[in-house]
């Protein structure tokens, strides 16, 4: 049983950047997709919005056209830690956030598709 535990976010300014960072308590989280969704105020868990996920190679990568360019997901699997850069932060990218694991390959945009959760960090954007 893979567990994940996020951290990083906090309050900022329209135009702030932050790093937020997923941990895995298994080494076996590098042969997993690692995807970061987010949860926005008001919006219940089946509506969890894709950000970017990123494949157990360290390379290949897929991002929402909302965080695209913006955000920026990268892995180090010798740390069994993954990251998600936010730059230029909007006060709609207010949200949970949350790193999200699975084994799979298909539907990887698809919050179902995904086994393994952490209980996510809260990222507050003020215009």
């Amino acid at each position: 049983q893979v567990q994940l535990r996020e951290s990083g976010g906090r309050q900022v300014q329209s135009g702030d950047s932050l790093r937020l960072t997923c941990v895995a308590s298994e080494r076996t989280f590098s042969t997993f997709t690692v995807a970061w969704f987010r949860q926005a105020p008001g919006k219940e868990r089946e509506e969890r919005e894709f950000v970017g996920l990123i494949k157990w190679n360290e390379v290949e990568t897929l991002y929402s056209e909302s965080v695209k360019g913006r955000f920026t997901i990268s892995r180090d699997n010798a740390k069994a830690t993954a990251y998600l850069q936010t730059n230029g932060l909007k006060p709609e990218d207010t949200a949970v956030y949350y790193c999200a694991a699975t084994i799979g390959a298909l539907a990887l945009t698809s919050p179902k598709s995904y086994t393994y959760w952490g209980r996510g960090t809260q990222v507050t954007v003020s215009s």
